[in-house]
């Protein structure tokens, strides 16, 4: 299994509606791009004050490295990826992406 952590700092005074619209578009390429296994996503919650600015993050956990470079390619997820890279301060620079293997069970 891979799981596809993305964090954002997304613009300042962007409307929480245009937020959430973006994170529930990302969301709904679970109903199109076979092989996720699960999406989550929400703001930072954390005491530590270590966010960096990134103020959201989604998790995408997919079935296998296959079904992640799918995903990837899919035109619905390119079209999705355009409104967070719109939406993210700075463009592409305002989001972190991190891939990692989880350990088969």
């Amino acid at each position: 299994m891979i799981r596809h952590i993305v964090l954002v700092e997304f613009k300042p005074g962007l409307p929480e509606a245009e937020i959430r619209a973006t994170l529930d578009g990302l969301a709904a390429l679970q109903d199109v791009v076979p092989g996720i296994a699960g999406f989550h996503s929400g703001p930072n919650v954390s005491p530590e004050g270590l966010g960096r600015g990134y103020s959201h993050v989604f998790v995408v956990d997919f079935e296998s490295p296959q079904a992640r470079d799918a995903y990837l390619d899919n035109p619905d997820h390119r079209a999705a990826g355009a409104r967070l890279v719109a939406n993210a301060q700075g463009g592409i620079d305002g989001i972190l992406v991190f891939d990692v293997a989880l350990p088969d069970d």
